[in-house]
């Protein structure tokens, strides 16, 4: 007995001594690990399994366990803005994607509300969601499914792929596992999870129609045309291709309300954010598109880390090849890139291409759309290189192509009472200052502004992409968190910023907030 006793007591106190140890990695290391790692701590701390048993393409569907490993971790989420000036200063992506995929009303006082979905991926509080649910946003109201409210801050987005990491305060909160939309199949089943017409925790299922899909739906908005999908939609006049659009199509029941939400696979793991619909009345007609999970991760886990998305480029423009496009430019291919500019100074330009060559294989993989350049490139970083092959003369020629960092554009963000909502419409994102930058600037604090959203508050101002800011009302800034309380202390409605612009020169600005 003595023996059984002393047994159980080094089992509980190995078992006490592991979850301590899990906790302080979690605490001390998790700001380091990507969020596919985190949740792999988290699923083995907790023994959790994914949900599998019966739950594949084929045979024998039982969606009931999909459905309940996900629904907990998918959340409400309620946005207000204020009009000032009409719609026609609202972002044009946002009233499209309104119009298709929103779910908007308007009260007298000329305060706008919209809704739509996230996912929440890390235990903390951290929510993937679509860029056009918060972008502009003065207020982000998350609503979980156990009916618990929180005020949400935006970390950062990324226009150029419609996603967008916020964050509520929390911890222990249930997550969807990240999975492998390599994987995902043509006629595989899934299930859409969101919100659509305010009505919370919806589940739909249904197949993979399609993969790699690019609609022509994020973009500059050079131009507009009236779409097949019957509703304006806004096309990127081709300059660097710098939108990335490889969509999962499906045709899961999705309407207004669902964008933001989560595409699962029937093992419960999230494979997609819901984005799109092709519509000629705005509701569901049976076709859905998700921004592939691989793709996201990569733009999370850099949002999280450095404030923006660390992208690289080829350096070209290019037109996908067929039969209209090769009599257009007198070519016997109707299949691949057609590469109609050369960026000077860019990586393909260093490499070697040339304007008139047709890419024909990426990373060794046939090319069809733009989608199977435009993905790949868009899960690396500057600095990272891709294999290339092009029809030059009719002969296949191989190049090794070193992604350039493209220059920042220096866009972003006006302001309200609370200091939330303060944060969400300054339109920047920031990180603090490492060892190295503090060295730089000569200061022991701060923050660096990492991402200006278009639109708010940083827009009018002359703080660009790499300035520092020590000082916000003369009150001390060294974390990000130090910025709720001093975006709370206004004085005769002004906001001054103190710090230092890139170059290392003292930056002083101060705006004149107006109350809403």
């Amino acid at each position: 007995m003595k023996k059984i006793g002393l047994t159980l007591l080094t089992a509980f106190v190995g078992g006490a001594m592991a979850l301590g140890g899990y906790r302080l990695i979690e605490n001390k290391y998790a700001s380091n690990m990507s969020f596919e790692d985190r949740q792999k701590v988290y699923f083995a701390s907790n023994h959790i399994t994914p949900t599998s048993n019966t739950l594949s393409s084929a045979g024998q569907l039982d969606f009931t366990g999909a459905a309940a490993a996900v629904t907990p971790a998918v959340v409400y989420i309620k946005t207000t803005y204020t009009n000032q000036g009409g719609d026609d200063q609202q972002s044009q992506l946002q009233q499209m994607f309104g119009q298709m995929f929103g779910q908007q009303g308007q009260s007298q006082n000329k305060v706008q509300q919209a809704s739509g979905s996230g996912v929440i991926i890390s235990p903390d509080g951290y929510i993937v969601t679509n860029n056009h649910v918060v972008d502009k946003a003065d207020k982000i109201e998350v609503v979980t499914n156990d009916h618990q409210n929180f005020k949400a801050k935006v970390i950062g987005t990324d226009p150029n792929t419609d996603l967008a990491l916020i964050k509520i305060e929390g911890h222990d909160l249930p997550i969807v596992k990240l999975g492998n939309s390599d994987n995902v199949k043509v006629g595989e089943w899934v299930l859409a999870v969101g919100n659509p017409f305010r009505l919370t925790s919806t589940v739909t299922a249904g197949i993979i129609s399609a993969k790699g899909r690019n609609i022509g739906i994020i973009g500059s908005e050079d131009r507009q045309q009236q779409n097949p999908f019957g509703r304006t939609q806004y096309q990127q006049t081709p300059k660097l291709n710098q939108s990335i659009e490889s969509f999962i199509q499906t045709d899961a029941a999705i309407n207004p309300g669902n964008s933001g939400g989560a595409l699962v696979n029937t093992n419960g793991e999230l494979i997609g954010i819901n984005s799109a619909i092709a519509s000629h009345t705005g509701s569901y007609e049976g076709y859905g598109f998700a921004i592939p999970v691989n793709l996201a991760k990569k733009v999370l886990n850099d949002i999280e880390k450095f404030g923006a998305v660390k992208r690289g480029f080829v350096g070209i423009s290019f037109k996908e090849l067929d039969e209209d496009v090769a009599n257009e430019y007198h070519v016997n291919k109707t299949v691949g890139l057609y590469v109609d500019e050369v960026v000077p100074g860019g990586g393909a330009e260093q490499a070697g291409l040339q304007k008139g060559d047709i890419i024909s294989k990426v990373e060794g993989n046939k090319v069809y759309e733009s989608s199977d350049l435009q993905e790949p490139v868009g899960r690396l970083e500057p600095g990272d290189k891709i294999h290339l092959t092009v029809l030059r003369a009719n002969e296949e020629k191989n190049f090794t192509v070193t992604l350039k960092a493209n220059k920042p554009e220096l866009k972003t963000a006006a302001i309200t009472k609370s200091s939330g909502e303060l944060f969400n419409r300054i339109g920047a994102s920031f990180i603090p200052l490492n060892a190295a930058q503090k060295a730089k600037f000569h200061t022991n604090s701060g923050v660096m502004v990492t991402q200006v959203r278009e639109g708010g508050l940083f827009d009018a101002t002359d703080v660009p992409v790499g300035s520092v800011i020590t000082q916000i009302n003369k009150q001390p800034i060294a974390s990000i968190d130090n910025m709720d309380h001093a975006l709370s202390s206004l004085r005769n409605g002004l906001l001054t910023i103190s710090g230092y612009y890139p170059d290392g020169s003292r930056l002083r600005s101060t705006i004149e907030i107006q109350n809403n």
